[in-house]
Protein backbone atom coordinates (compact mmCIF):
# COMPACT_ATOMS: atom_id res chain seq x y z
CA UNK A 1 0.00 0.00 0.00
CA UNK A 2 1.63 3.76 -1.09
CA UNK A 3 0.83 6.39 1.66
CA UNK A 4 -1.19 9.36 1.12
CA UNK A 5 1.83 11.05 0.27
CA UNK A 6 2.88 8.77 -2.56
CA UNK A 7 -0.75 8.17 -3.72
CA UNK A 8 -0.71 11.97 -4.30
CA UNK A 9 2.46 11.62 -6.00
CA UNK A 10 1.33 8.99 -8.33
CA UNK A 11 -1.86 10.35 -9.00
CA UNK A 12 -0.39 13.62 -10.78
CA UNK A 13 1.96 11.61 -12.48
CA UNK A 14 -0.85 9.29 -14.04
CA UNK A 15 -3.06 12.80 -14.62
CA UNK A 16 0.10 14.33 -16.20
CA UNK A 17 1.17 11.67 -18.60
CA UNK A 18 -2.94 11.10 -20.11
CA UNK A 19 -2.77 15.05 -20.65
CA UNK A 20 0.28 14.83 -22.58
CA UNK A 21 -1.16 11.93 -24.66
CA UNK A 22 -4.36 13.60 -25.21
CA UNK A 23 -2.55 17.31 -26.05
CA UNK A 24 -0.39 14.82 -29.07
CA UNK A 25 -3.76 12.96 -29.83
CA UNK A 26 -5.37 16.43 -30.47
CA UNK A 27 -2.26 17.53 -31.93
CA UNK A 28 -2.63 15.27 -34.96
CA UNK A 29 -6.73 15.10 -35.36
CA UNK A 30 -7.60 19.25 -36.09
CA UNK A 31 -11.00 19.04 -37.99
CA UNK A 32 -11.30 22.34 -39.14
CA UNK A 33 -14.10 24.66 -40.14
CA UNK A 34 -13.25 27.46 -43.04
CA UNK A 35 -15.15 30.37 -42.65
CA UNK A 36 -14.06 31.91 -45.45
CA UNK A 37 -15.35 35.33 -46.64
CA UNK A 38 -12.68 36.27 -49.50
CA UNK A 39 -9.58 35.50 -51.12
CA UNK A 40 -7.84 33.87 -48.43
CA UNK A 41 -10.86 31.25 -49.00
CA UNK A 42 -8.78 30.33 -52.29
CA UNK A 43 -5.48 30.07 -50.91
CA UNK A 44 -7.31 27.49 -48.32
CA UNK A 45 -8.34 25.73 -50.91
CA UNK A 46 -4.96 24.95 -52.67
CA UNK A 47 -3.79 24.23 -49.19
CA UNK A 48 -6.28 21.34 -49.11
CA UNK A 49 -5.32 20.23 -52.46
CA UNK A 50 -2.57 16.99 -52.94
CA UNK A 51 0.17 19.31 -53.95
CA UNK A 52 0.99 20.22 -50.39
CA UNK A 53 -0.60 16.90 -48.52
CA UNK A 54 -1.89 18.45 -45.53
CA UNK A 55 -2.71 14.84 -44.19
CA UNK A 56 0.82 14.84 -42.97
CA UNK A 57 -0.29 17.25 -40.16
CA UNK A 58 -3.66 15.24 -39.73
CA UNK A 59 -5.72 18.01 -40.79
CA UNK A 60 -7.24 16.82 -44.19
CA UNK A 61 -10.51 16.46 -42.95
CA UNK A 62 -12.74 19.78 -42.99
CA UNK A 63 -16.25 19.88 -41.70
CA UNK A 64 -18.88 22.32 -41.91
CA UNK A 65 -20.53 21.41 -38.65
CA UNK A 66 -19.42 23.66 -35.97
CA UNK A 67 -20.79 21.19 -33.29
CA UNK A 68 -17.94 18.35 -35.43
CA UNK A 69 -15.35 20.79 -35.10
CA UNK A 70 -12.34 21.84 -32.66
CA UNK A 71 -10.29 24.29 -35.23
CA UNK A 72 -12.37 27.65 -36.52
CA UNK A 73 -10.42 29.33 -39.70
CA UNK A 74 -11.60 33.21 -39.96
CA UNK A 75 -10.39 33.33 -43.96
CA UNK A 76 -11.15 37.16 -45.25
CA UNK A 77 -12.85 40.18 -44.27
CA UNK A 78 -15.99 40.14 -41.40
CA UNK A 79 -18.23 42.81 -41.61
CA UNK A 80 -20.13 44.29 -39.01
CA UNK A 81 -23.33 42.43 -39.58
CA UNK A 82 -21.34 38.83 -40.11
CA UNK A 83 -19.97 39.22 -36.65
CA UNK A 84 -22.79 37.97 -34.97
CA UNK A 85 -23.26 34.74 -37.29
CA UNK A 86 -18.89 34.01 -36.76
CA UNK A 87 -19.52 34.83 -33.14
CA UNK A 88 -22.76 31.95 -33.11
CA UNK A 89 -20.37 29.88 -35.41
CA UNK A 90 -17.67 29.83 -32.77
CA UNK A 91 -20.19 29.61 -29.27
CA UNK A 92 -21.50 26.31 -30.83
CA UNK A 93 -18.12 24.54 -30.93
CA UNK A 94 -16.63 22.07 -28.03
CA UNK A 95 -14.13 22.53 -25.66
CA UNK A 96 -10.90 22.34 -26.24
CA UNK A 97 -10.94 24.68 -29.67
CA UNK A 98 -8.69 26.70 -31.17
CA UNK A 99 -8.95 29.79 -33.72
CA UNK A 100 -6.42 30.40 -36.68
CA UNK A 101 -7.42 34.09 -37.68
CA UNK A 102 -5.62 33.63 -41.68
CA UNK A 103 -4.43 37.37 -43.61
CA UNK A 104 -4.74 40.75 -43.13
CA UNK A 105 -8.70 41.31 -43.49
CA UNK A 106 -9.50 38.84 -40.54
CA UNK A 107 -6.56 40.10 -38.45
CA UNK A 108 -6.48 43.45 -38.68
CA UNK A 109 -10.01 44.30 -40.95
CA UNK A 110 -7.84 44.86 -44.27
CA UNK A 111 -6.10 47.98 -45.52
CA UNK A 112 -8.30 50.49 -44.40
CA UNK A 113 -10.46 51.04 -41.61
CA UNK A 114 -13.68 51.11 -43.13
CA UNK A 115 -17.03 51.99 -41.08
CA UNK A 116 -18.70 48.71 -42.13
CA UNK A 117 -15.49 46.23 -41.52
CA UNK A 118 -15.01 44.58 -37.80
CA UNK A 119 -11.10 45.57 -37.54
CA UNK A 120 -10.12 42.20 -36.74
CA UNK A 121 -11.70 39.19 -35.47
CA UNK A 122 -10.14 39.16 -32.14
CA UNK A 123 -12.78 41.89 -30.86
CA UNK A 124 -15.43 39.42 -30.88
CA UNK A 125 -13.92 36.07 -30.61
CA UNK A 126 -10.38 34.82 -29.00
CA UNK A 127 -7.96 33.84 -31.38
CA UNK A 128 -5.18 31.74 -30.99
CA UNK A 129 -3.01 31.84 -34.03
CA UNK A 130 -2.53 34.88 -36.40
CA UNK A 131 -1.58 34.19 -40.06
CA UNK A 132 0.48 36.95 -41.83
CA UNK A 133 0.94 38.14 -45.28
CA UNK A 134 -2.55 39.32 -48.31
CA UNK A 135 -3.53 36.65 -48.71
CA UNK A 136 -1.22 33.88 -47.05
CA UNK A 137 0.78 31.52 -49.67
CA UNK A 138 -0.87 27.87 -48.60
CA UNK A 139 2.80 26.75 -47.43
CA UNK A 140 1.93 29.97 -44.80
CA UNK A 141 -1.14 28.85 -43.17
CA UNK A 142 0.38 24.89 -43.29
CA UNK A 143 2.84 26.30 -40.83
CA UNK A 144 0.60 28.23 -38.80
CA UNK A 145 -1.32 24.76 -38.57
CA UNK A 146 2.22 23.04 -37.79
CA UNK A 147 3.28 25.68 -35.00
CA UNK A 148 -0.28 25.26 -33.30
CA UNK A 149 0.15 21.25 -33.25
CA UNK A 150 3.09 22.67 -31.35
CA UNK A 151 1.34 24.54 -28.84
CA UNK A 152 -1.16 22.20 -28.71
CA UNK A 153 1.38 19.41 -27.71
CA UNK A 154 3.09 21.27 -25.32
CA UNK A 155 -0.65 22.18 -23.21
CA UNK A 156 -0.77 25.65 -24.60
CA UNK A 157 -3.21 25.71 -27.37
CA UNK A 158 -5.66 27.38 -25.17
CA UNK A 159 -3.61 30.63 -24.43
CA UNK A 160 -5.88 32.66 -26.48
CA UNK A 161 -4.81 36.43 -27.42
CA UNK A 162 -7.80 38.59 -26.73
CA UNK A 163 -6.60 41.96 -26.82
CA UNK A 164 -7.53 44.16 -30.19
CA UNK A 165 -4.28 45.32 -31.62
CA UNK A 166 -3.66 48.03 -32.94
CA UNK A 167 -2.34 48.19 -36.60
CA UNK A 168 1.43 49.83 -36.40
CA UNK A 169 4.65 49.47 -36.41
CA UNK A 170 4.67 46.65 -33.65
CA UNK A 171 2.08 44.61 -34.62
CA UNK A 172 3.77 44.61 -38.10
CA UNK A 173 6.49 43.18 -37.08
CA UNK A 174 4.57 40.57 -34.90
CA UNK A 175 3.47 39.41 -38.38
CA UNK A 176 6.23 39.29 -40.03
CA UNK A 177 8.50 36.39 -40.43
CA UNK A 178 12.02 35.49 -39.83
CA UNK A 179 14.39 34.51 -41.87
CA UNK A 180 14.38 30.95 -40.37
CA UNK A 181 10.92 30.68 -39.95
CA UNK A 182 10.67 31.30 -43.66
CA UNK A 183 12.96 28.14 -44.64
CA UNK A 184 10.73 26.15 -42.31
CA UNK A 185 7.51 27.07 -44.50
CA UNK A 186 9.83 25.69 -47.36
CA UNK A 187 10.79 22.56 -45.62
CA UNK A 188 7.73 21.78 -44.44
CA UNK A 189 5.69 22.59 -47.28
CA UNK A 190 8.06 21.84 -50.28
CA UNK A 191 7.40 24.96 -51.93
CA UNK A 192 10.99 24.50 -53.54
CA UNK A 193 10.05 21.47 -55.35
CA UNK A 194 7.90 20.39 -58.08
CA UNK A 195 7.01 16.87 -57.19
CA UNK A 196 5.97 18.71 -54.10
CA UNK A 197 2.36 16.78 -54.15
CA UNK A 198 4.32 13.63 -53.39
CA UNK A 199 3.98 12.03 -49.53
CA UNK A 200 6.65 10.39 -50.28
CA UNK A 201 10.61 10.90 -51.92
CA UNK A 202 10.57 8.85 -55.08
CA UNK A 203 13.82 7.08 -57.11
CA UNK A 204 14.46 9.96 -60.35
CA UNK A 205 12.26 8.56 -62.48
CA UNK A 206 9.79 6.76 -60.94
CA UNK A 207 8.22 9.99 -60.12
CA UNK A 208 4.44 11.69 -61.66
CA UNK A 209 5.25 13.93 -64.33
Amino acid sequence: MFSLGEQSKYKGLVVGSLNRFFNLSRSYSFWSLPFATACCGIEYMSMMSPHFDIARFGAERPTFSPRQTDTLIVLGTISYKMAPVLKEIYEQICEPKWVLSVGVCASLGGMFNTYSTLQGIDKIIPVSMYVPFCPPRPEVIIQAIWKLQKKVQQGKGEEFNTGAPAYDQKQRERFALSADESEEINRIACAERTDCGLRYDHPEGERRP
